[in-house]
C-alpha cells in the first residue's frame, strides 16, 4: 500500500451511519447511544454488566478491506479457561492487564508466551487460554488474509504461532501497548489501534484481490477446485497464494469455513444429521471428526460461552487443571 494511498485515504471520512459502536454484556448486546442521533461514534457508552465490549469497524476506507473490527474488553469472567477454536483469521492483540500473552495445548503444556502485544496467527487447531489474560485486553481482528499487507512477510509463518509484534513492527510494536495505555478511554483506545495500522500500512504490500474473493467463495461453500478454474489458477499456484496471503491450504481453509457455518447455525438443540447434509458433509460420523479437530469436543458437548462469543468454550478448573508451566 502506498503512502499516497493511505494519505488521501486519512483525509476521506467515510459516512458516519456506515459504523455501528456495539457494547456487548453477559446478558446480550444493545447498540450504544448515538448521542447527537446523527450515527457519529460516541466516547460514551454505558456496562450493564462486569463483562463488556467495545466494538467498531475502521474509520478509515483504507483499512476496511483488510479489518473486520477493533474492539477492547474489559471484565472478568466466571470461568478460569476457554477453549478458542480457529476461525482462519488473525488477530492483533494486547493485554493491557499484564504485560504478556499466553496460551497453552490442549493438555495443559504452554504452547507460547510473549510479551503483552503480540500477532496471532490463523489457527488451524482449537488452543486453550486463561481468562486473566482477557481482564482488560484490545485488539484487531483481520479478515481472512487481511493481516497479511502488515506483516511483510508470508502469513505461513505464524500459523499457529502467536509472535511479538515487534518482530513486524520494530519499536512502533513495542511502544504499542504503553500507547494504548496512556489512552485509557476505550474509545479512544480503538483510534490508537487504527492509527497505529494506518502508520504501518504505507510500508506493506498491496491488497491481494484474488485472494479475497477466493476466501468469499470458499467461505460460502464453493469447492476449491472450482474456485481455481474461476480464478484461473492451477492446484499448485492456488494453495501457494492461500499459504501466503492467509497461512494455510485453500482445503484447509474450506474445512475451517465449513465447520464456522456450522458452529454459526446451532440454535438450541440442532439436529446434527440434518445439519451434516445441509453443509456438505458425508454423515453425521464426518461431521463429528471435523468438530474433534476444530472444537477438541464433539457436537452434543459443545457450549460457547454466549451466543456472540461462540468461538469460546468455558473450561472451568476441575476440567483443566494440569496447567504446566513452561
Amino acid at each position: 500500500m502506498s503512502a499516497r494511498r493511505v494519505s488521501s485515504a486519512k483525509a476521506a471520512q467515510p459516512e458516519a451511519q456506515t459504523h455501528r459502536v456495539r457494547l456487548w454484556s453477559v446478558r446480550g448486546y444493545e447498540p450504544a447511544a448515538s448521542g447527537s442521533g446523527t450515527g457519529a461514534f460516541s466516547p460514551h457508552f454505558r456496562c450493564y454488566s462486569s463483562d463488556m465490549i467495545l466494538s467498531r469497524p475502521p474509520r478509515s476506507r483504507a483499512l476496511a478491506p483488510f479489518v473486520a473490527s477493533l474492539w477492547v474488553h474489559r471484565g472478568q469472567l466466571a470461568h478460569g479457561f476457554e477453549r478458542v477454536l480457529p476461525s482462519g483469521c488473525m488477530q492483533l492483540l494486547v493485554n493491557l492487564h499484564e504485560d504478556e500473552l499466553r496460551d497453552y495445548v490442549l493438555d495443559g503444556h504452554v504452547a507460547s508466551r510473549i510479551h503483552g502485544t503480540g500477532l496471532q496467527g490463523p489457527r488451524t487447531a482449537p488452543v486453550v487460554i486463561d481468562t486473566i489474560g482477557q481482564c482488560e485486553i484490545c485488539g484487531v481482528s483481520f479478515v481472512p488474509g487481511g493481516a497479511w499487507p502488515f506483516l511483510g512477510v508470508p502469513a505461513s509463518v505464524i500459523t499457529d504461532r502467536v509472535i511479538d509484534l515487534s518482530e513486524f513492527w520494530g519499536r512502533d510494536g513495542s511502544v504499542l501497548r504503553d500507547r494504548l495505555l496512556e489512552a485509557r478511554d476505550p474509545a479512544a483506545q480503538l483510534d490508537v489501534l487504527e492509527t497505529a495500522l494506518l502508520e504501518q500500512a504505507r510500508h506493506f504490500n498491496e491488497r491481494d484481490r484474488q485472494v479475497e474473493i477466493a476466501c468469499v467463495w470458499v467461505a460460502d461453500g464453493v469447492r476449491v477446485r472450482t474456485v481455481g478454474d474461476r480464478m484461473g489458477l492451477t492446484p499448485r499456484q492456488l494453495i501457494a497464494r492461500f499459504r501466503s496471503r492467509i497461512g494455510m491450504s485453500p482445503k484447509l481453509f474450506a474445512r475451517i469455513a465449513r465447520f464456522q457455518r456450522v458452529v454459526r447455525a446451532i440454535d438450541g438443540e440442532p439436529s446434527w444429521v440434518e445439519l451434516a447434509g445441509q453443509y456438505g458433509f458425508a454423515d453425521q460420523a464426518h461431521l463429528i471428526r471435523e468438530f474433534r479437530a476444530f472444537a477438541g469436543t464433539t457436537p452434543t458437548a459443545y457450549r460457547a460461552r454466549s451466543v456472540e462469543a461462540r468461538n469460546h468454550i468455558p473450561i472451568d478448573r476441575p476440567q483443566f487443571s494440569s496447567i504446566h508451566s513452561a
